[in-house]
């Protein structure tokens, strides 16, 4: 167990206090906490060495970066907020943590926006017609469908076949623009795309009967802010279906696919929907790809 006078003595540092503070709203690496605080390397990396000494921070290596995030326990990192507002620095600090989390949905949605048009002739992992099945075997009876990450929307125009009313979303105007044009060509009224981020959906409180992320979350800077949000829309006892990623360990994802996480655990995904307040929570991997770096798509199932 670390100790609680040695943790106290490291937190009474303004700047070891705010790495802290800021690992503890969202894992960050060295460079972002450089720009965060406009610090050198050295400084950083020192003070961060202290902490990870004393595990109040952890550190994971993802391809050239080390990650870091806040470990503190749930008393002392009280303690260590209650101490942050006394800082003249936090506001600040908080504000470019802001900025840092934008510029990494700004890098995905320009992966995006290059590939309107072309999501229905390009290979994207994990996205089988086979995973797709069998999630919507699990669900047979529904009137009104978010699709949460749609893209151009293939899924989409399959749902708006079945369902009352199907509301796409996606943050690319782009992919928005492009899915609105094959909705009208294909005669599909009842399918309805519109701009959003599946983390603040467009979307009206217990709207929804059926929500999908379809290939979407491991897009979302925070997976459980993205599912608060689904079970935020959905009506009650209404269904989330989620295909994903198995966690995997192809770094090269992050460049070739925008992705900001390396897929989940069957366990992970089952924590953060219980997480988010939904019941009935079941997993399965759905499909293994033969080509390297053989992808496995996961499939969730939930009710709010």
């Amino acid at each position: 167990m670390p100790s609680i006078l040695n943790s106290l003595k490291l937190l009474a540092d303004p700047t070891r206090l705010r790495l802290v503070l800021l690992l503890a709203e969202e894992a960050l690496s060295v460079a972002e906490l450089q720009e965060i605080l406009g610090m050198g390397q050295s400084r950083i990396s020192t003070q961060l060495a202290q902490l990870k000494k004393a595990t109040l921070v952890s550190v994971q290596r993802s391809g050239k970066n080390s990650i870091y995030s806040s470990q503190p326990g749930k008393e002392l990192l009280e303690i260590a907020r209650k101490a942050g507002t006394e800082l003249e620095d936090r506001q600040r600090d908080l504000d470019s943590l802001r900025h840092i989390l934008r510029k990494r949905k700004d890098r995905t949605r320009a992966y995006f926006d290059e590939l309107a048009g072309k999501f229905g002739r390009h290979y994207v992992p994990g996205r089988s017609w086979k995973a797709l099945a069998e999630g919507l075997l699990k669900v047979l009876d529904f009137k009104v469908v978010a699709d949460l990450g749609a893209g151009e929307g293939t899924l989409s125009q399959l749902l708006a076949q079945r369902a009352e009313h199907v509301i796409a979303i996606d943050h690319s105007q782009k992919m928005v623009t492009f899915g609105k044009k094959l909705a009208r060509d294909n005669g599909l009224p009842n399918l309805e795309y519109r701009l959003g981020d599946i983390e603040s959906p467009p979307i009206e409180d217990k709207s929804v009967d059926l929500a999908v992320l379809s290939q979407a979350l491991h897009h979302a800077t925070s997976p459980l802010l993205a599912l608060q949000e689904v079970h935020r829309i959905l009506r009650p006892n209404g269904r989330v279906v989620i295909l994903d990623l198995l966690k995997h360990s192809f770094e090269k994802a992050r460049d070739l696919y925008a992705d900001t996480h390396l897929g989940f655990a069957e366990v992970e995904i089952a924590d953060l929907l219980e997480e988010a307040g939904f019941r009935e929570v079941e997993t399965v991997i759905a499909d293994r790809e033969e080509a390297p770096p053989c992808f496995q798509t996961l499939l969730a199932v939930a009710r709010k």
